[in-house]
């Protein structure tokens, strides 16, 4: 009996495409899964180094008093608020590309884990009151449906403190 024989061939044939196929079908299925969700969790970890860039930017400018609940210097000089405004342009710049980079309308379990994190962010910021009244004007030439999504925030986090 020889192994290059027709019948043969028609075996081993027919185990590859039985076995093998959906097998290397499998396999590269999982390596691109993968490595999206590698890209994915890369594009998320320089972010959150952005953020904590943006925090050390918050620290250089304490006087500004940004990481208080409430608003409590009111009487901020002219270079005190043109400071204050270009942080908060700064940080409309990262939430922007944070949105562009992680939100999706419909999410998997691990876009919608990177995302909450973002929108915590966003939450926060957006119950200042000085961060919601230059909103508008920051959002100038910003992606439209970033401008949606953090009007839409912004408009729930007013709603929620004016219940409390």
């Amino acid at each position: 009996m020889n192994f290059l024989d027709h019948e043969n061939w028609e075996i081993a044939s027919f185990v590859v495409t039985v076995i093998g196929l959906p097998l290397a079908i499998s396999v590269f299925y999982w390596e691109q899964r993968r490595e999206r969700q590698n890209e994915e969790e890369e594009i998320y970890q320089k972010l959150s180094e952005e953020y904590v860039e943006f925090s050390k930017l918050l620290i250089e400018n304490a006087d500004l008093q940004l990481t208080s609940r409430e608003i409590a210097n009111t009487n901020l000089t002219p270079e005190q608020l043109e400071r204050k405004k270009i942080i908060f342009d700064i940080l409309i710049s990262l939430f922007e590309r944070a949105f562009i980079l992680v939100y999706e309308d419909v999410m998997n379990k691990q876009t919608a884990r990177m995302w909450l994190s973002w929108d915590d962010y966003i939450r926060i910021w957006c119950r200042r009151k000085d961060f919601r009244a230059l909103l508008p004007d920051m959002l100038h030439g910003e992606d439209p449906d970033f401008i949606n999504y953090i009007m839409k925030v912004s408009k729930e986090e007013f709603a929620r403190l004016n219940l409390n």
